[in-house]
């Protein structure tokens, strides 16, 4: 079908996040009246590395910002899957130069907190005053003509459309889906970022790496040009902790939950500053078919929490996004470019969802022979460049 002009619509976004700042940007674009409101005093984000592949790359395109994500970012070789104590590579993705000509945009991997500044700055280039911080969403109402957005301390505020873009912890989501049962996958996982001067040279590789090992597994890559390196490890714990990204722990658990480990595993724990070693609890949420009430939606992590096993969770934040923005265009009835956005979303975040949360096992087999026959039966390469990258937010036909 094809998208036509549709009237100038007021557009409240509940988050300033990665998906947040996102759809507002491509909202704006479309001339819509748009204000982004985020809880917290202060626009941030935690120190942490995030991958942005082809399909939200061609979001970024599309909003004036890739040039600059991938200038400021660092452009990976490959994708490798890695065995944890030697580190032969079970399988490989070529990125770099090969990755780009086949997808139109490059693999970029890039620290969290850079890809919000380009965000950021896109959203207020195309309106200074978008964004207001310190707002806290309590809940909206919906009467036959709109929708109202309820605060902590402040006003409300009028609208035609609420998308929530609150991620995990979503007030809004609870109040269109209910509470959502949350199940512990028996992970918790570590990050840390080290400075690349800090390791040896045998450490400074310009890959992603996957090292999967019996019971853990690790990520491995470059930031902000080849200065820094970027550590995940998901290691399988038997209770629970708090599902936060700010939780800091010993770094000594950290070094012995990878004693053993290859030794670029142990060059950068080795390297990892003593204080800013962080821990947080991984929970798994059952896919839902319905995220939309007539004048509210979620989008992100609000809409479909997913398991960073695939590294696609903000990317799916982003692909919707544009998705989003798309079906307004399509439909002049908000219900309808609702239903729309979300019957074309559903059934690719559920995949991933689902996928994602698989890769666990894949990445844990309870032994080398296991993991070896596991990922000899896959071919990464094939799945995900055939349907995952090759994924276009902005021309893929919306029915």
């Amino acid at each position: 079908m094809s998208e036509i002009s549709t009237p100038r619509r007021r557009i409240l976004v509940a988050g300033g996040g990665l998906g947040g700042l996102t759809v507002a940007a491509c909202l704006l674009k479309r001339g819509h009246d748009v204000r982004v409101f985020e809880q917290a005093p202060q626009l941030g984000e935690v120190g942490a590395g995030i991958q942005v592949s082809a399909n939200a790359g061609r979001v970024m395109a599309h909003i004036g910002v890739a040039d600059r994500v991938a200038e400021i970012g660092f452009l990976p070789d490959q994708y490798r899957f890695r065995t944890f104590d030697d580190g032969s590579v079970l399988q490989a993705i070529e990125l770099g130069a090969r990755y780009r000509e086949t997808h139109g945009q490059p693999y970029v991997t890039i620290h969290r907190a850079d890809l919000h500044t380009v965000l950021v700055d896109a959203v207020r280039g195309l309106r200074a005053d978008a964004i207001e911080t310190g707002a806290r969403v309590t809940r909206f109402e919906e009467d036959e003509t709109g929708v109202t957005l309820h605060f902590d301390g402040r006003a409300s505020e009028r609208a035609d459309l609420v998308i929530a873009a609150d991620g995990i912890k979503s007030v809004l989501r609870e109040q269109i889906l209910g509470h959502a049962q949350a199940d512990y996958t028996g992970d918790a996982v570590w990050r840390v970022i080290v400075p690349m001067e800090d390791l040896p040279p045998m450490a400074r590789e310009t890959c992603t790496d996957i090292w999967v090992g019996p019971g853990r597994h690790a990520v491995t890559y470059p930031l902000r040009r080849g200065t820094l390196m970027n550590f995940v490890g998901a290691v399988e714990y038997p209770t629970l902790e708090a599902e936060s990204w700010t939780t800091p722990r010993p770094w000594e658990e950290m070094r012995d939950d990878f004693l053993g480990w290859n030794p670029m595993i142990a060059a950068i724990i080795e390297a990892a500053p003593r204080g800013e070693c962080y821990r947080w609890v991984l929970k798994n949420r059952t896919p839902v078919r319905n995220w939309s009430t007539r004048f509210a939606t979620l989008m992100g992590d609000a809409a479909h929490p997913t398991l960073p096993y695939m590294a696609q969770g903000a990317a799916m934040a982003i692909e919707d996004a544009l998705v989003l923005a798309r079906a307004l265009d399509i439909d002049a009835e908000i219900p309808a470019a609702l239903d729309r956005y979300q019957r074309n979303r559903v059934d690719r975040t559920a995949r991933v969802v689902t996928e994602s949360t698989e890769n666990r096992k894949l990445f844990h087999m309870p032994s080398m022979e296991d993991l070896r026959a596991s990922f000899a039966r896959r071919n990464m390469s094939g799945e995900r460049n055939g349907w995952l990258f090759s994924y276009d937010p902005a021309t893929v036909p919306l029915e």
